[in-house]
């Protein structure tokens, strides 16, 4: 059982992470195997690299070490020291024996009780490096933290079980890894640690293919009340919820991490979508009414992606991502400020995520978001690379600052044009059933044009299934006062 402090006081981490033997070897004066920053305060020593792909290269590096910290930190911990090695992978403790033991080393002089591998360790590698550690020190890997991260996250049933089987799933292997081989080969198979989570495994699925899926069905009310439906994808902390709220009626940019929380903070959390800079702030759909041009839309918020994060292992928010699916135009937010070399990556990975939800290529509506934090040549670059990448049949990226309120006009335009769009021109007779017509027709269109004499006659433009609703109204309407 791994050390744990107190509710009010964070786990002490030592974030350990490897520099691949690519990279390694581009650093030519990089006589040292490996950097310690105790505190996460120091900096990593750089001689001699001017060249442009190893100054890209080292920014990525800083770019995947500042994730991490951010991930740490997002899961409550204090990060107390970071060790990275550069070479190749060790395949039976991930790292080398020195490494190793300097690590246990230390995590006894910082006095933490947690250390996070800042990649995938195989069980064998876990229970190796896990049992290297000093006594009670819990080891993660990448992917069991943001499981973490998702566990405090949750907040419905349902995703509190997709959690649950998620880590399961994941603890399994390392179960049977850590585990006495001869000791299991004694018992039997019911009532061993091993098959009772199988079993919990199994009861986990059968509840989650029982139990209905709310998303599917708030998706067809929506349409039948005639909204369209706008979801916003990317990777996580690319600015997603915060461009919810620019595009939301009736909603601010509010800094939540503020010291001053009310007690009704749960349920200010249900009436408004949270903005920090903080990763996985979304972990399940947060929808929001706006209008675009007179036309009401609906705005999804969906849990965004990360780095060197297996798709099954967030199988179980298929939910939250099939948004995207049944959207009429999705929103790919793209941290702009990234490295070029992550830049075109995570492109290129949210464009497959997308295309594996079945999102056709005209629905994709690109923002290359924080363009503020960018020179004009920078910005000019990134442009420039997302065009190259992008199906010709998306729309042209734009360049924005959701922040700062950058070409969102534009964007806001581009989504318009992207909508299924038809106009209709009914003419009805001057009455009270006309009247709940017209406003129906605010409601759910676009207006253009009311004229009002002995009839009236609406010009407006919206969801060709609405405006198919607004015809027949208006038949009945017409037949009743002849």
């Amino acid at each position: 059982m791994s050390r744990s402090r107190t509710h009010n006081t964070p786990n002490r981490t030592v974030i350990a992470s490897r520099l691949d033997a690519t990279a390694a070897t581009s650093n030519e004066t990089d006589n040292t195997e490996e950097t310690v920053q105790a505190d996460g305060t120091g900096q990593t020593s750089d001689t001699g690299r001017t060249d442009d792909t190893s100054q890209t290269d080292e920014t990525d590096q800083v770019g995947q070490t500042d994730e991490i910290a951010a991930l740490v930190r997002a899961a409550g911990d204090e990060v107390v020291a970071t060790i990275t090695q550069a070479g190749r992978e060790d395949s039976g403790s991930y790292f080398g024996h020195g490494k190793v033991d300097e690590l246990a080393d230390t995590v006894a002089a910082t006095d933490a009780n947690r250390v996070v591998v800042d990649d995938e360790l195989t069980p064998s590698q876990h229970h190796t490096l896990e049992s290297a550690m000093p006594a009670d020190t819990a080891v993660l890997d990448r992917h069991r933290l943001v499981l973490e991260i998702f566990e405090a996250g949750a907040g419905s049933r349902r995703a509190k079980l997709q959690v649950e089987l998620a880590q399961l799933r994941y603890d399994l292997p390392r179960l049977i890894e850590s585990a006495d081989e001869g000791l299991l080969n004694k018992q039997t198979e019911k009532g061993s640690p091993v098959y009772d989570v199988r079993d919990r495994i199994d009861r986990l699925e059968r509840k989650l293919e029982e139990r209905p899926e709310p998303a599917a069905q708030f998706r067809e009310r929506r349409r039948e009340e005639g909204f369209d439906l706008v979801t916003c994808a990317g990777y996580t902390n690319a600015g997603k919820s915060t461009l919810l709220h620019r595009l939301a009626d009736e909603m601010s940019i509010l800094d939540t991490d503020s010291s001053s929380k009310s007690d009704n903070a749960h349920s200010e959390k249900d009436a408004t979508a949270a903005v920090r800079d903080r990763l996985f702030e979304t972990l399940e759909t947060t929808t929001r009414r706006a209008t675009i041009d007179g036309r009401p839309v609906l705005v999804t918020d969906t849990v965004g992606f990360v780095d060197d994060l297996p798709h099954d292992l967030v199988e179980s928010f298929s939910a939250t991502l099939s948004e995207a699916g049944a959207a009429d135009v999705v929103v790919l937010v793209v941290d702009a400020s990234d490295a070029e070399s992550r830049f075109r990556a995570r492109l290129e990975t949210a464009l497959d995520v997308l295309d594996a939800q079945g999102v056709a290529d005209e629905r994709i509506v690109p923002a290359l978001n924080k363009v503020d934090c960018l020179s004009t040549d920078e910005s000019a670059r990134r442009l420039a690379m997302a065009e190259e990448q992008l199906p010709e049949s998306t729309a042209d990226p734009l360049p924005v600052s959701v922040l700062e309120e950058t070409n969102l006009g534009r964007l806001c335009e581009t989504i318009l044009e992207r909508l299924p769009t038809e106009t209709a021109d009914l003419r009805v007779p001057n009455c009270d059933d006309t009247m709940a017509l017209v406003s129906r027709a605010y409601d759910r269109t676009s207006v253009e044009t009311v004229d009002y004499d002995d009839t009236v006659t609406i010009r407006c433009r919206g969801p060709p299934r609405i405006l198919e609703q607004l015809r027949a109204r208006a038949e009945r309407i017409t037949a009743e006062h002849r």
